[in-house]
């Protein structure tokens, strides 16, 4: 296959129309409007739909009413615009419909700015929205993951009909690099469950509002079982020069990339140093991280956020004899590998001391 030179962003959306996505729904916010734009230029070829709709709000609701009829749906924005979506994806999730959401993160809270930023952590991965229910997502690490996971988003939220989350960021959209997209898919299997309407072959109707107190726990309970699941098939990590590690970093996304730098020096320099790299964030990885501690005791956390990964790193090891560290840049400030790789020298010789 050929390799083709392009942006996150329109890798993403390529993937996406590829993976069998018919409508496109979004709002307009930087860092990832190539996105849409790509959208806006290409669904028409392929008979499907684009629609920039008047909000974020409109946007989420409108993946809602193409989702209940089975057709695969993206809607993307960035940080303060995925938190006006956490309502619909709420009821996405209460109504167990198969949808991507593509969160290109910004520095925040609040408006902040328009640089690569890791502090969505928490609302990608605690649902975001009310009610008892998780999001399940994918922190790619490159313009070839981008494309990758985007199809791999729409089999699993069909799979388990549940939203999946995109979760990538500002540097992430914005860098080009060569990619190697799949070929389209040819067809899609029936889904049983998506409505059709009234008269013969109609599916039953879906509810969000379920006033019997004991019918809507079932509902969580089926929730929390499908999550299971996933953790037990879908979770997916990297390990990067663990064969011989005796220090190891945690890290995602871009952040992961910059880290694969600073342990390249580290290594250079004589430190047994290797890396876990989550690709699924939820469900997170912590069987892994849990046998990784039978060997090394020493664990250092990179993000580009005040530390909220740190904590799902904690209840991994939690109970364990291991020692963990963290370092962290907010805001939209990018870490270099140089920055990282004197972090990982001065833990390092606390260790060994």
């Amino acid at each position: 296959m050929d390799k083709v030179f392009t942006s996150g962003n329109h890798c993403i959306a390529e993937a996406a129309i590829r993976a069998g996505c018919r409508c496109y729904f979004g709002y307009p916010i930087t860092p990832q409007n190539e996105l849409g734009e790509y959208m806006a230029a290409n669904m028409r070829k392929v008979g499907g739909v684009f629609l920039q709709s008047e909000s974020e709000t409109a946007a989420i609701n409108m993946v809602i009413g193409a989702a209940s009829v089975g057709t695969r749906v993206l809607t993307s924005s960035s940080s303060p615009g995925v938190s006006l979506k956490q309502e619909g994806l709420s009821f996405l999730s209460g109504f167990e419909f198969p949808a991507v959401v593509v969160n290109m993160m910004r520095g925040g809270p609040g408006l902040g700015n328009i640089a690569p930023a890791q502090g969505d952590y928490f609302q990608a991965t605690r649902g975001g929205g009310h009610g008892d229910y998780r999001t399940p997502v994918l922190a790619p690490a490159s313009v070839q993951e981008l494309a990758d996971l985007t199809v791999k988003a729409f089999d699993l939220a069909d799979k388990y009909r549940t939203p999946i989350l995109l979760l990538g960021d500002g540097m992430m959209g914005q860098m080009k690099e060569p990619v190697v997209f799949p070929e389209p898919i040819t067809g899609l299997p029936e889904k049983p469950w998506a409505l059709k309407g009234r008269g013969d072959g109609a599916s039953r109707y879906h509810a969000s509002l379920i006033l019997d107190s004991l019918e809507m726990e079932r509902h969580n309970w089926k929730l929390v079982r499908k999550y299971r699941e996933m953790a037990e098939k879908e979770t997916l990590y990297e390990l990067y020069m663990m064969e011989d590690a005796d220090f190891v970093v945690v890290a995602y996304g871009t952040t992961a990339r910059i880290a694969k730098g600073a342990i390249k020096r580290a290594r250079k320099d004589g430190l047994k140093v290797g890396m876990v790299r989550p690709i699924t964030l939820f469900p997170f990885p912590d069987k892994i991280l849990q046998k990784v501690a039978r060997q090394v005791k020493h664990f250092l956390v990179f993000e580009m956020s005040t530390g909220q990964m740190v904590e799902d790193v904690k209840m991994a090891l939690d109970g364990l004899q291991t020692e963990l560290s963290f370092h962290g840049r907010p805001g939209g400030v990018i870490p270099t590998p140089i920055e990282f790789s004197r972090v990982i020298h001065r833990y390092y010789r606390r260790m060994q001391k």
